[in-house]
């Protein structure tokens, strides 16, 4: 129920009220003509009003300084009583916003390594995980992100330019010491999840165990291992669907149930018939690049796997290369030294036909200072047979 009041006279207030009956009660100073709008609700109970002691202003001789939120204050000087009303919801949705971001309560050290991973720092990445793995032992993030940090000098080391396409294809081949160490790192993040999970059953834990059981079909997956792929991907999905009944705000959980419903969607005819009868649930392409997109643009941990997973499925699979190219450009706007993403995004620049933006792409990669050796010198040996894909030297 909305109800009006001339407060012209009056200073900016916000109330909360607690308990059964939640609301926010608004008043506010004028400086010009005009009125306030204030919400009450006269079903339940929430009265309209200033309550005394709660006042939310202050004056700095610039005008009313008006805190919203804690960590959220507007200041009023020529604004009439509407605009403060604007005012207050534009700090209420950032406030929505923040609440949104700290559902994993993500510690600094592990936002760095992440980013320090990314921006071709694998060492710095490393020491960093390994302070998390140091300083909560139980706790399965430090060991989540060292995964990941192997598991990027792992998709370097084995990429190729096969089909006339840049990736890490799947084949059969023996493991090797990075292989046997980035396994080990994915069983002790689902083993640490699960044990925390029989104790006490958690969205974030569920997440973890979800994301350790995809950390692992991702490796198997590279090996071209297809059952056991299989068996690691059933499960990711079925903590990840629980995480998400928890907590239906875990949008790092869209990235292992992205994959898994665009990846099974597809499978060959015969092999969907083989997954029915093995009982593997099934899965849909738009889903699963609808749930990357979420991940993508929502998750704490998982942003950029999901949309290079997303650019790189566009292309491989759809052949849309115009929507895999708006899928990479974020990738290359926060990273623009990172080499494997420029060389995805110069091999979709290449598919649309944009030959020059290709090479730009392709020489930077070339460029750019991976701090891992062999990585640098794949890099560098794939960007080489790129340009000469396009007929451009060095």
């Amino acid at each position: 129920m909305l109800r009006r009041r001339n407060i012209r006279n009056s200073p900016v207030r916000l109330s909360t009220i607690r308990g059964k009956d939640r609301g926010i009660v608004i008043s506010g100073q004028a400086a010009g003509r005009g009125n306030a709008s204030f919400f009450g609700d006269k079903k339940r109970g929430i009265p309209r009003g200033v309550y005394p002691g709660h006042t939310g202003t202050r004056n700095d001789g610039a005008g009313r300084v008006v805190r919203i939120l804690p960590g959220c204050t507007i200041r009023v000087r020529f604004c009439g009583a509407f605009r403060v009303m604007i005012c207050v919801a534009f700090c209420l949705a950032f406030a929505a916003r923040d609440a949104r971001a700290s559902e994993l309560n993500v510690p600094p050290e592990a936002s760095e390594a992440i980013h320090l991973m990314y921006s071709g720092q694998p060492d710095r990445a490393v020491a960093l995980a390994r302070k998390l793995e140091t300083s909560r032992p139980e706790h399965p993030l430090g060991y989540l992100i060292e995964a990941d940090i192997l598991w990027w000098k792992i998709y370097c080391k084995w990429s190729e330019r096969k089909y006339n396409t840049i990736d890490a294809w799947s084949h059969t081949r023996p493991a090797d010491s990075d292989d046997d160490a980035d396994l080990a790192l994915a069983d002790k993040v689902t083993r640490l999840a699960e044990a925390s999970i029989a104790k006490s059953d958690t969205a974030e834990m569920e997440l973890y165990a979800g994301l350790g059981y995809a950390s692992r079909a991702r490796l198997l997956g590279l090996r071209y291992e297809k059952m056991p792929v299989a068996r690691a991907g059933v499960e990711a999905r079925k903590h990840l669907l629980r995480c998400l009944e928890l907590n239906p705000n875990m949008a790092d959980a869209y990235l292992g149930l992205g994959l898994y419903n665009y990846y099974v969607d597809t499978l060959s005819t015969l092999a969907k018939i083989l997954r029915f009868f093995m009982g593997i649930p099934g899965g849909s392409k738009s889903e699963g690049l609808r749930q990357l997109e979420t991940a993508s643009t929502k998750g704490e941990l998982t942003q950029m796997e999901a949309r290079f997973n997303m650019a790189k499925s566009l292309r491989n699979y759809d052949r849309d290369y115009a929507r895999a190219a708006q899928a990479a450009a974020p990738l290359i706007s926060a990273y623009p030294a990172n080499p494997i993403f420029l060389l995805l995004a110069g091999d979709i620049e290449q598919k649309l036909g944009h030959n020059e933006a290709a090479a730009v792409r392709f020489r930077a990669a070339a460029a750019s200072p991976e701090g891992d050796p062999a990585c640098a010198a794949q890099v560098q040996k794939l960007a080489r047979e790129a340009l000469a894909s396009l007929g451009t030297g060095h």
